[in-house]
């Protein structure tokens, strides 16, 4: 279980620089969701109103990695992600607050009504290219070896979130938009890498395979997704969790992969 700090367990100097910042704290609420920082407050405050603080301690490399990966990509991914308003360094911490989303986690139900917005969001993602500074290849995030050809197919200029669980997708409770949050495992690959693991995200709510390959089969990214890309992803994210997991235990997601591939032969229109 990741470890979490309240406000009050932070230490002083760093709650004096956060709130000289963003006026006195009045109120705070630890999230319990997330795996890649040690503070994760919802925070109000008299000055910038209500934040969302994220943070680590700074010998934490992984998480500091995260975090910093998180602030370089801000400006790139703001209107899809929530914009860093504030920086903080204090005491061996290192800290980053976000603007609040007031909202409420995505629905991947049967019956959920949040699917359009979050294909809104993911087809506003096409745009995202290679950011200045380096992001890692979809493909090199796999543990496992990888077949001849599997990498080069892999292989893309866009900008991907790779987890779009619904922890990580908020809904704005007054404009209904979709935020991703989260963005500290970055990738650069195929642009319909996010939607199709959001299609799987739907079998494992619940959604039914046909209704899940029907919301994906409207993504134009996805419409025009390479075949033999696919074929590569959903083969090297099967075997790596199969190696991750064993066979018994991988069978019920990597099934839901497999079912990318029926979607991708049925679905109307060219590929390229």
């Amino acid at each position: 279980m990741t470890e979490r700090v309240r406000w009050e367990e932070l230490p002083a100097e760093l709650r004096d620089t956060i709130q000289a910042h963003t006026g006195p704290v009045i109120a705070s609420k630890s999230v319990a969701s997330g795996f890649n920082c040690t503070v994760a407050l919802e925070m109000h405050t008299r000055g910038s109103g209500r934040l969302f603080l994220k943070g680590v301690r700074t010998s934490d490399k992984r998480g500091m990695d995260g975090l910093l990966r998180e602030e370089r990509i801000n400006n790139i991914v703001r209107g899809i992600g929530p914009a860093i308003r504030h920086r903080f360094d204090a005491t061996g911490w290192c800290a980053v607050a976000f603007t609040h989303i007031d909202g409420r986690h995505v629905d991947y139900g049967p019956g959920t009504k949040d699917l359009k917005a979050v294909a809104d969001t993911l087809n506003r993602m096409y745009d995202l290219r290679a950011p200045a500074f380096p992001v890692p290849q979809l493909s090199d995030r796999f543990d496992v070896p990888l077949k001849p050809g599997e990498a080069e197919a892999l292989h893309g200029t866009h900008l991907l979130h790779t987890d779009t669980n619904p922890h990580n997708v908020l809904i704005d409770r007054d404009s209904g938009t979709a935020y991703l949050v989260d963005w500290a495992m970055p990738a650069l690959g195929p642009p319909w890498v996010d939607a199709a693991y959001t299609a799987t995200w739907l079998m494992c709510f619940e959604q039914a395979p046909e209704d899940a390959l029907a919301w994906l089969s409207g993504i134009p990214s996805w419409q025009q997704a390479d075949p033999q890309a696919v074929e590569a992803f959903v083969d090297v994210t099967c075997r790596e969790f199969t190696a991750g997991v064993g066979a018994r235990d991988a069978a019920a997601s990597n099934a839901r992969f497999r079912h990318l591939l029926t979607g991708l032969r049925t679905q109307p229109g060219p590929h390229s």
